[in-house]
């Protein structure tokens, strides 16, 4: 048997190399089983190789039962194979059965499109991590990896360690008016992975779950993968209108101190006409609280969960906007009727968030060290804020209306004349400006088109010559 075999000293080992050839060559029939291989002396004089590369190969396929060996005779291809041997055919794939869940995911691209880095990025995501103190975070992480037991490194509760459960309950008392203690927390890997939770512990298929529109399309996705049936809520300047609710619904997501993508903040009549809503309909109303930190004029609204006397408010929180999105850390508040039942089923996905983590952000807020990057984030989003407002002003005036500039980390900008929203994005990159147009965010058609404008990464000369260039698109 004469063969070539195509060997490549970047490919690997050499006898690796061979094994995979003979093995694929065998799986797809151009080896028939029973058919005698050449002897290990020839193979390696026909492909240049030291004998012992070939002996390799073959014990390699021998002891994984590619091939077996006759004494006396040779070594030939496994005729225990014969028929059973998977064939290979290029261009097919199996016929697999989905389930309803696994028909109703979205792949990632498919929400978040990735596009080249511009120099001006008004990116609504993530936060300015160039201010974050990694020096301080790398000497609290050493020090808890020092000091870790044998008992922390094994697996943890599910619902969190007991000491971050602790301060974030403590700094939510202070800073969101929220009313719970460190028994109602549920640490997630993220507010996507709380979301999540909440789908799958108060939703059966086919329930109806009242959504803003627009609203984040993580959190749809989410709903719509459980089988939820989305009634959509209209969105104005004050948010959330209680009018367009329907008449029941299990549940109901929010987003109140800074809708997405809008940015309107609820004012406190709806928020209470909220409640009474769910009070009628025995519904839950779910919080998502992502941006609520950051507040610029007046006081700031204290959480609907503060508000709500039956324990009808899931609280959702995330450090991806305070400390930085790789952590991977959120939570949840719920009802201590819920606690049991959030507690499982974070058990069940995963068992636990990371420990050493969770310890070191525990340390990290206890310390006050977290306070103080919080005010001083407060305190640079309000300058670039400032800068984004006054450079709208000069250089784009009435030609668009301003909405969310209240509080987060992002505004939207609604051009008054007629505009198509994808070539205001596609000419906007084109000058170095990358914005993201909001009727994405829609599932009915909006009325006008709008831009979503992201400031917590860019300094006050980008966001001025920014929002220049952009004036030169509008």
């Amino acid at each position: 048997m004469s063969l070539v075999i195509p060997l490549s000293a970047g490919n690997g080992p050499l006898f690796r190399q061979i094994y995979s050839w003979f093995r694929s060559a065998i799986l797809s029939g151009q080896v028939r089983a029973g058919e005698r291989l050449p002897a290990t002396r020839d193979l390696a004089e026909q492909l240049g190789v030291s004998r012992t590369v070939a002996v390799l190969a073959y014990d390699q396929l021998l002891a994984e039962g590619y091939v077996e060996g006759r004494h006396g005779s040779g070594t030939y291809a496994s005729a225990a194979l014969g028929a059973r041997a998977p064939k290979h055919s290029v261009g097919r794939t199996a016929d697999i059965h989905l389930s309803r869940f696994g028909h109703g995911v979205t792949p990632p691209d498919a929400v978040r499109s990735r596009r080249p880095a511009a120099r001006y990025d008004f990116s609504h995501r993530g936060c300015d991590v160039t201010a974050f103190p990694f020096e301080l975070w790398r000497r609290i992480l050493i020090r808890r990896a020092r000091r870790l037991s044998l008992r922390e490194v094994d697996y943890g509760p599910a619902a969190g360690s007991l000491a971050l459960r602790e301060a974030i309950a403590a700094h939510l008392r202070r800073a969101r008016a929220v009313s719970a203690d460190e028994s109602q927390v549920v640490i997630t890997s993220g507010s996507q992975q709380a979301l999540d939770l909440a789908a799958r512990v108060l939703l059966d298929p086919g329930d109806r779950v009242v959504i803003e529109d627009p609203q984040y399309q993580g959190a749809r996705e989410v709903l719509r993968a459980a089988g939820a049936r989305l009634h959509l809520a209209t969105v104005d300047r004050d948010g959330i209108n209680p009018v367009t609710l329907p008449r029941t619904a299990p549940a109901a997501l929010i987003t109140p101190s800074h809708q997405f993508p809008t940015g309107a903040i609820l004012p406190l009549a709806r928020r209470l006409a909220l409640l009474e809503w769910a009070k009628r309909a025995r519904a839950v109303i779910i919080e998502d609280d992502y941006d609520g930190e950051f507040h610029y004029e007046g006081q700031p609204v204290e959480s609907m969960q503060g508000l709500d006397t039956e324990g009808r408010v899931i609280y959702i929180g995330t450090f991806s906007r305070t400390v930085f999105p790789a952590l991977r850390i959120g939570y949840l508040v719920v009802p201590k009727s819920l606690v049991p039942a959030f507690t499982g089923a974070k058990w069940l996905t995963d068992r636990h968030t990371p420990t050493l983590e969770q310890e070191t952000l525990a340390e990290f807020i206890v310390s006050g060290a977290y306070e103080r990057n919080l005010r001083r984030a407060r305190r640079k989003n309000a300058i670039r804020r400032r800068a984004l407002l006054d450079s709208i002003r000069d250089h784009l005036g009435d030609r668009v209306e301003v909405t969310g500039e209240g509080s987060g980390a992002h505004i939207a900008i609604w051009p008054r004349s007629r505009h198509s929203e994808e070539s205001l994005v596609t000419q906007a990159a084109e000058r170095g400006v990358a914005i993201a147009g909001i009727s994405q965010y829609y599932l009915k058609p909006p009325a006008r088109p709008g831009l979503l404008l992201g400031y917590a990464r860019l300094s006050e000369s980008q966001i001025r010559e920014g929002i220049a260039r952009l004036a030169g698109v509008l």
